[in-house]
């Protein structure tokens, strides 16, 4: 099968509901699309690597759902309503089976999510897959890390932790033969984007991240761009309730803190907000937790700070603590 083949095959998609807004889309040299008034194009890509962000053993299904679901997460984090995508897939050789079953798989997440696939790429070589996603957002609305202010409050969504704990089961070989397991798995392998989230926070909330390295990490981006810092009260990081029959609260706290891939959101909120906020999430059935809040940058130069720690205080109950966490995950750390 060639490769012309194998896209006309897989992934051209006459069963999807047509976008309007699509003039040419898989078959050309590139997609034509109208982009509304008053709107700007939020693009993002990432790119998933067999052994680095997935292991051999992931189902196609799974794979192509994680690959579609952590790039429209990051359109959440934006506040943009995702409306296409363009996928690059690697593949070591044509196997019909899998690519079947992955191609149903992500067409069918995309209809799930009122997204159009438009394009994109087969080649072959080691297994990977790349998407960019692409949303619209209104003009100078867009939830940026650089915004936040002092004296915001720090918000997360869900629960935290859940992924990492998944996965280190996964690595144990672990059977999800138990309703805990089985959650915690698939926090893992099948996260949710939180869109509808990212959507009400616009005119809400300053900045905003979505948790892909981890609470201290991700956190610590906002915080480097917007030139602050935060506390944090340890006692207040949401963690569900299968996560802590499984593992003491130490330890729900080094997987929320720097386990990653939990692709909950991140944000800041202004006080006098809050009530606006508050109103919003009723219709929405995602809980919300505040752990914190934006202060000054510290003055003091710690030495942690210097080998590219960012600068968080942690507290508990609302007391100081010597908390010091692992940093989060990073490509080229060794």
């Amino acid at each position: 099968m060639g490769e012309f083949d194998l896209i006309k095959r897989y992934f051209e998609q006459p069963q999807m509901e047509r976008d309007d807004r699509v003039h040419l889309s898989i078959g050309d040299d590139c997609a034509l699309v109208t982009v509304p008034e008053n709107n700007w194009v939020a693009i993002t890509t990432d790119t998933m690597v067999e052994h680095t962000h997935f292991l051999p053993s992931i189902s196609p299904e799974d794979l192509a759902y994680k690959a579609v679901a952590t790039n429209l997460s990051d359109s959440a984090a934006m506040g943009a309503e995702p409306k296409w995508v363009s996928l690059a897939l690697t593949l070591p050789k044509v196997d019909e089976n899998w690519l079947a079953l992955f191609s149903q798989s992500l067409l069918q997440t995309l209809k799930d999510y009122n997204v159009t696939l438009i394009g994109g790429d087969t080649t072959k070589g080691g297994l990977s897959v790349t998407i960019t996603a692409q949303g619209l957002v209104e003009k100078g609305k867009a939830l940026c890390r650089h915004q936040a202010k002092v004296g915001d409050l720090i918000y997360v969504s869900g629960t935290l932790g859940d992924s990492a704990a998944g996965l280190q089961q996964i690595l144990s070989g672990k059977s999800a033969i138990g309703f805990d397991e089985e959650f915690l798995q698939q926090r893992h392998l099948r996260p949710t984007p939180r869109i509808a989230l990212g959507k009400s926070l616009i005119g809400v909330a300053h900045a905003a991240i979505d948790l892909s390295d981890g609470l201290y990490s991700d956190l610590g981006h906002i915080l480097k761009r917007s030139h602050c810092a935060a506390e944090i009260d340890l006692a207040r990081l949401p963690f569900s309730s299968s996560l802590l029959n499984r593992y003491d609260r130490k330890q729900a706290e080094q997987f929320a803190l720097s386990g990653g891939e939990d692709y909950e959101l991140c944000f800041t909120i202004p006080p006098e907000n809050q009530p606006l906020f508050e109103s919003r999430l009723k219709n929405l059935d995602v809980p919300c937790t505040c752990i914190g809040r934006i202060v000054p940058a510290f003055e003091e130069k710690l030495e942690k700070e210097k080998c590219g720690q960012f600068s968080i205080r942690f507290l508990r109950d609302g007391e100081p603590i010597d908390y010091l966490a692992n940093l989060g995950f990073d490509h080229f750390k060794e």
